[in-house]
């Protein structure tokens, strides 16, 4: 048996394009309204006829900073110096003859002063001992000063060999003490040599040579 009676979806359904065409017309009431009203800002706290601040951005030219030259000394103010001393007037007689034949009393000529005469420090040949250290050793005679202290070593003479072999100017380079120094001068300057010779020419040459001192047990 059929019912006459329809289901409301049915019902709904009929409404539908009513219902669509109402919202649209809603939605354009809306952007024709919302198209006419004017937005307008609140602009009572800003203050346009402010002027605003122009920076204005000069060229600086670089100047060059020219060296001025010192100021010139100050003239020094002369200073008046007292002077008590008493000039005496001299008299000079012009009516007195000059005898031309009296000497004239000339100063005495300076000294020369005497060039001391180099000496080499090396030559092509150099000095030689005659007899060598050997014989210069047995002149030693150990102070009885070194001996007792214990005192052992080596002093170093130097001097100048001249030009006939002979010992000039002899002088300790290192010496022990305890009187070894004194001794070893004494030998040094009993010593001989051979002369030195430059160019085949006999010359004064710098030396200097080694004095043993060693006590025996």
């Amino acid at each position: 048996m059929r019912s006459d009676r329809k289901k409301p979806e049915a019902d709904l359904r009929q409404y539908y394009t009513v219902f669509l065409q109402l919202g649209m017309v809603v939605v354009l009431l809306l952007f024709i309204v919302a198209m006419k009203v004017e937005f307008v800002s609140d602009k009572s706290n800003v203050n346009l006829s402010e002027e605003q601040e122009v920076v204005k951005m000069e060229d600086v030219t670089q100047t060059k900073q020219e060296e001025k030259p010192p100021p010139p000394p100050r003239p020094q103010v002369p200073v008046e110096v007292p002077n008590d001393e008493i000039i005496e007037d001299q008299s000079i007689d012009l009516d007195a003859e000059m005898n031309m034949d009296e000497p004239l009393d000339m100063p005495p000529p300076p000294e020369e002063e005497e060039e001391e005469e180099d000496f080499f420090m090396a030559v092509e040949n150099m000095p030689e001992l005659k007899g060598g250290l050997a014989k210069l050793q047995k002149c030693v005679n150990y102070p009885e000063m070194a001996r007792k202290a214990g005192i052992e070593g080596t002093v170093n003479v130097q001097f100048i060999v001249n030009k006939e072999g002979k010992v000039e100017d002899p002088k300790i380079l290192r010496g022990i003490g305890g009187g070894a120094d004194e001794e070893a001068l004494r030998c040094v300057k009993q010593a001989e040599f051979k002369p030195g010779r430059q160019r085949g020419k006999p010359v004064r040459v710098q030396y200097s040579l080694p004095v043993r001192f060693q006590l025996q047990n």
